[in-house]
């Protein structure tokens, strides 16, 4: 699948995070990129869009990034959901890959880290 056409959700309460991470994905040539600040609604835009790939925070206010990774898994088992955290304690990392998340990548990512998931999507 072609950059251009991948699908991207990003789910971050920091809008300054969701800037830079955007800002990252068009560098590498992603444009089609969704914005939630908080679970819920990146579940709600999910069942909406159906992204080929998300970026989910952890720490967000009301439903959290592994509750909202748990409803998103629920609704499509093939959802693929990169969790990204400042908060990358053991215990996250493994709730998330409990959850259903198939990476985890931790604040403040570098470009290769990022480009690097992207490259596994194709």
């Amino acid at each position: 699948m072609e950059e251009g056409l991948i699908k991207i959700l990003i789910c971050d309460d920091s809008m300054l995070v969701r800037k830079k991470l955007k800002e990252l994905l068009k560098d590498c040539g992603y444009n089609n990129i969704i914005e939630a600040n908080d679970g819920q609604t990146a579940i709600n835009l999910y069942k909406e869009n159906s992204p080929d790939l998300v970026f989910m925070d952890i720490i967000m206010p009301g439903k959290n990034g592994i509750e909202a990774v748990k409803e998103i898994i629920e609704f499509d088992k093939n959802a693929k959901i990169v969790m990204a955290s400042s908060a990358g304690t053991k215990e996250h990392v493994k709730q998330a890959i409990k959850a259903g998340a198939f990476e985890f990548v931790q604040k403040p990512w570098e470009k290769q880290e990022i480009n690097k998931i992207l490259v596994n999507q194709k």
